[in-house]
């Protein structure tokens, strides 16, 4: 069954290759076309193109589609093109010429904006919930381990004081940043193409705004030919923000691979959480830190994917943005997987506790000595003469205390003020409204 059939076949070769992955990857996007065509129905009959008699029947049935799809039971059938075709010929056989109806006033290309939208708004919720468990796991090493000193570095020389507090909580703020571009994916996703058709709208009196709120969006696509521009920029957006979460994640991992070795010998794993060697019998590797940042990698190549396959198309529709799916749906699955097991893997990574008693790291507190000197009425930069001769001379030695305090430094972890930080882009998410919308369209 297609939706745009005029009575002939169509080349086998020509088909198989134009419906591509959509009859695997639109199984992802069933509940959400389900709940737009229920929204799209009960539009339709406010302003009589369906009868109240008949919206019932068509809801009734459209809510048991729709559990078959939450239950894993809804099928893409052999010969069936997409989701779209799959719902209104369930519709059709249940309900004979009503199951017809639901598509007055849509097209296929406002049905995969919506469909589209409203799944990547669910998953950019997943996404925004699993990052603040990450984020709560990292500040939560932070304070565990604020006071335990290691080597920072720049151009990989050791360089000044650190501490796991402030490396944990590094990457905890990092998450802060990366969410507010989540919310920015959000926002974006969270506005209704519907209505749009084709991409210049229709000549049914349709009520935008009642679909909606129906759904839930905060907000319109209001131009009904942005409206069709949004596919492939939408996704881009959101490819986007999934990148920086994914540039966060990947450097923590390349940290974690670093100072897992033992030239550096900062942080271990648990044995049972390491892999081996087939030859060499000492090996426990960090492969799970490995192919974190493998995958990371790869994510941050999505938007410009996405960008290359919708970069150079004009305004309206074309068939290009159908490959968009095969990169865009499956990220979020794999995003899922990063942060689920970079959680876990935090949370049970062990530190070594007295890596600053290595005499290699004592030229990490010079600066220590110089700001010492200075303090006491030494110009600054007599001071750094000062210390820098001892050190040629192989004479430097410190063993005062570390005087931190200022905000953000080994001291002074702020973490109660990057908690509020993330708490505040937190609150800009709106989804106690769309949950309340999609339960109350379901009831």
């Amino acid at each position: 069954m297609k939706l745009w059939d005029k009575g002939y076949n169509v080349d086998k070769k020509i088909e198989e290759f134009t419906i591509g992955l959509d009859n695997v990857l639109d199984i992802n996007l069933a509940p959400y076309d389900v709940l737009g065509t229920m929204a799209h129905i009960t539009m339709l009959e406010t302003i009589n193109l369906l009868t109240k008699d008949e919206l019932n029947v068509l809801l009734a049935e459209l809510k048991n589609i729709y559990k078959q799809a939450e239950e894993g039971k809804f099928v893409i059938e052999e010969g069936i093109e997409d989701v779209h075709s799959q719902v209104e010929l369930m519709l059709t056989r249940k309900l004979g010429d009503i199951g017809k109806k639901v598509h007055s006033g849509r097209s296929r290309n406002d049905q995969v904006l919506l469909d589209l939208k409203l799944f990547a708004r669910a998953e950019v919720e997943k996404i925004a919930i699993k990052v603040q468990k990450l984020f709560a796991e990292l500040q939560r090493k932070s304070e565990q381990y604020k006071d335990v000193l290691i080597p920072g570095y720049t151009h990989l020389q050791v360089a000044m004081p650190s501490s796991f507090g402030l490396w944990f909580g590094a990457y905890a703020e990092s998450l802060c940043d990366d969410m507010v571009m989540l919310n920015a994916a959000w926002e974006v996703s969270n506005q209704n193409p519907l209505g749009a058709a084709a991409g210049y709208g229709s000549s049914f009196p349709l009520n935008r705004t009642l679909t909606t709120k129906l759904l839930g969006f905060a907000d319109l696509n209001y131009n009904v030919v942005y409206a069709q521009m949004g596919r492939g920029k939408t996704e881009r957006i959101i490819g986007f923000a999934l990148a920086s979460l994914g540039e966060t994640i990947g450097r923590l991992a390349m940290d974690a691979c670093l100072y897992n070795s033992q030239n550096f010998g900062f942080v271990h794993l648990p044995k049972t959480m390491t892999t081996g060697s087939s030859i060499m019998p000492h090996k426990k590797n960090p492969d799970v830190f490995e192919l974190i940042r493998a995958h990371c990698n790869k994510i941050q190549g999505v938007p410009n994917t996405i960008r290359l396959i919708t970069g150079n198309l004009p305004s309206g529709y074309f068939r290009d943005m159908q490959i968009i799916k095969e990169v865009f749906v499956p990220v979020f699955a794999e995003m899922n997987d990063i942060l689920d097991i970079t959680a876990y893997a935090i949370e049970n990574m062990e530190v070594e506790r007295d890596v600053m008693n290595d005499p290699k790291y004592k030229l990490a507190f010079s600066v220590e000595e110089v700001n010492r000197l200075a303090s006491e009425g030494v110009p600054f930069r007599d001071a750094y003469k000062q210390v820098g001769m001892a050190i040629e001379r192989g004479e430097f030695d410190f063993h005062g205390e570390l005087h931190h305090t200022h905000e953000g430094s080994i001291g002074n972890l702020c973490n109660d003020k990057i908690a509020e930080k993330m708490q505040r882009v937190v609150d800009r998410f709106s989804f106690e409204q769309v949950h309340a919308a999609i339960n109350n369209l379901l009831k």
